[in-house]
């Protein structure tokens, strides 16, 4: 069984959590992921190794609550146990020999770009995170990006947090200051990484994204997490998660994530209502 030893609310629907792991925290690079169970009998979910600790064998998790299995976790509290916790899965994140490069992250994506900006930072690179939210109750990791960033350029919808604007306004704003980018890092809902390879497209800036499509086994057997790049079949499992977002069909990938939305709706009202009948 695999202890929480931290839980932190940061925002209304994220938590991070660190859990007791320490085979996975000795092993786990940037990019990789784990997939946990929360009780015997649940489902199993993909969440990203955000950072480890691998003198206290921990590793963090930053997970929102969008489904039933999410909203059990999130139930948890620190001294309690996962079922399972498997990992590090998928391949490491490409982050040796760039100098200068931009992370961006989209909302619950920071999670996954922070690891990220940490692991180009450490590598020798300039990092520029930019960071995009709804608005500023929804801002996460704003003290962790700073600490491993070069420059930091918070964006939201409503302009109540940095810039106002998209993700993608502060990238072109970058670029047409003069700055020369090795790459660009995108991670955050598929609709927001199509535009920041389109962007990157305009001004031939390489351009990575991280994929995360439904997943089960995160072996590669079940499928579910197929994709098409550059024309052929990928697995985000164990082909990615990072891929290059020129080739990525996004299309297809936001039609594929939308297939099981009123599945996952009803199994969330499900745990909710049975979530309030233990609570009474």
């Amino acid at each position: 069984m695999y202890k929480i030893v931290k839980k932190e609310i940061l925002n209304p629907t994220v938590t991070l959590m660190q859990i007791e792991a320490p085979f996975v925290a000795k092993k786990a690079k940037a990019g990789q992921f784990i997939i946990l169970i929360v009780d015997e009998g649940g489902e199993r979910i993909p969440l990203t190794v955000a950072g480890t600790d691998e003198e206290k064998g921990t590793v963090e998790i930053i997970f929102q609550v969008v489904g039933a299995t999410t909203l059990k976790l999130n139930q948890k509290e620190v001294g309690d146990e996962l079922y399972a916790f498997v990992g590090p899965l998928g391949e490491p994140s490409k982050v040796e020999g760039k100098k200068n490069v931009v992370v961006i992250g989209g909302g619950a994506g920071c999670a996954i770009a922070l690891p990220m900006s940490r692991g180009f930072k450490k590598a020798g690179a300039h990092v520029t995170s930019v960071v995009g939210f709804r608005n500023k109750d929804l801002v996460i990791l704003e003290k962790e990006f700073k600490e491993v960033s070069d420059e930091y350029v918070p964006m939201s919808d409503d302009g109540t947090y940095g810039t106002k604007g998209l993700v993608t306004n502060a990238l072109e704003k970058l670029i047409n200051e003069g700055n020369v980018y090795d790459e660009v890092f995108a991670v955050g809902p598929l609709i927001m990484m199509k535009f920041v390879v389109l962007t990157c497209k305009k001004y031939n800036v390489p351009c990575t994204v991280s994929m995360n499509p439904l997943m089960i086994d995160g072996t590669g057997m079940c499928g579910c997490c197929r994709l098409t790049v550059g024309g052929k079949t990928k697995f985000a499992c164990v082909d990615g998660p990072d891929f290059n977002g020129y080739e990525v069909d996004f299309d297809e990938a936001m039609s594929r994530n939308t297939m099981y939305r009123e599945f996952e709706r009803k199994a969330y009202d499900d745990a909710c209502n049975l979530f309030k009948k233990e609570v009474k």
